[in-house]
């Protein structure tokens, strides 16, 4: 397959009509969003939504998100909309926040993954806005790589993973969140957080004044929600996080760095702390007090890494609070499990 590629800027959206139609006529258009890029297909045809999974190599219990331009057309997909739902959405969307809703039958599971809940979300990103205003149809999209990779931030980043695959990729440069967009359940006693994003905890939780929980490690079994169950995030090279006192953490890496002798090993530190670490091959996270940076910064880093043909990553960890713990949320993952605590 040909994929036609379209720059565009944020300032000038011209162009967006074929990717709208290419849409609507059931083929596959990578975009970006304030997040990452996604790829999307619109929910009204099933092949096209299939073939999101078949390019992507997407596991099918893996919940879809369906992105939206009005809220006309919240009531098409969903069933209800809780008055917890109304202030968040009056926050929040446009914005890099998903809500996970009762659906409507018309939905498609495969959308949902046979579930009866939709997630749904409103990107504020200019380009993904005016795509789906001319598309005129609610989009499914997760991120436009290759499933359980480091997801897109860059146009150059999907023509990597999707040239030849898709139908179209619009490249206008970089995603300025960085990491995909906050998921909220609030179907249950309590709102939930199912995967952690740039929208944080004390921030929903200021709205809707009630604790607001995490999905705890059982409850990814059945997904309700991209990036519960799987690993993702993962360049070619293994990783190991390493996690505690920053102070500890350079002790110990830096101990492993001398075991690793004749080998190409990365590592990815906070900007205070890279001088500190003995090794040829280092690189800059950003600041340990701005995770907001460093979460724009970590999958394009990821991916540098496997451009320089690493061999092995070490990645000094942050604190769980606020952003950080979206940031440690797709570290942990990259990972696989491989974590070193230290104390």
């Amino acid at each position: 397959m040909k994929t036609t590629i379209i720059k565009v800027t944020r300032k000038h959206l011209e162009g967006l009509g074929s990717a709208a139609q290419i849409l609507r006529d059931g083929g596959l258009v990578a975009f970006p969003t304030e997040t990452v890029y996604g790829l999307g297909a619109v929910c009204s045809k099933e092949t096209a939504l299939l073939n999101i999974f078949a390019v992507k190599g997407r596991p099918a219990d893996n919940p879809l998100i369906l992105h939206i331009y009005h809220l006309d057309q919240l009531t098409q997909i969903v069933s209800s909309i809780s008055p917890a739902a109304r202030k968040l959405i009056d926050r929040y969307w446009p914005g890099p926040l998903t809500l996970i809703f009762p659906k409507r039958p018309e939905v498609s599971p495969v959308v949902t993954a046979g579930l009866d809940t939709v997630a749904v979300r409103m990107p504020s990103d200019p380009v993904a806005r005016e795509l789906l205003r001319l598309t005129n149809i609610p989009v499914a999209a997760p991120s436009a790589n290759l499933s359980g990779k480091p997801s897109p931030t860059l146009g150059e980043h999907v023509i990597t993973d999707m040239s030849g695959k898709i139908e179209m990729i619009i490249d206008a440069g970089p995603c300025p969140a960085g990491v995909e967009s906050t998921v909220l359940s609030l179907n249950g006693a309590n709102p939930v957080i199912l995967r952690p994003g740039v929208i944080t905890r004390e921030e929903m939780e200021e709205v809707l004044g009630r604790p607001v929980l995490s999905a705890k490690p059982g409850d990814n079994d059945r997904p309700q929600a991209p990036g519960m169950k799987y690993r993702h995030y993962a360049p070619v090279a293994p990783v190991t996080l390493y996690e505690g006192e920053p102070v500890k953490i350079i002790h110990e890496i830096n101990l492993r760095l001398a075991e690793k002798q004749g080998q190409k090993v990365v590592v990815m530190g906070t900007a205070e702390n890279i001088s500190r670490y003995r090794n040829e091959w280092v690189l800059d996270m950003g600041p340990r007090e701005r995770p907001e940076i460093i979460a724009g910064r970590i999958f394009q880093l990821l991916r540098f890494c496997d451009q320089l043909q690493a061999d092995q990553i070490f990645i000094e960890g942050i604190a769980d609070r606020g952003v950080g713990t979206a940031v440690l949320n797709r570290l942990r993952k990259a990972a696989g499990g491989n974590i070193v605590h230290v104390s």
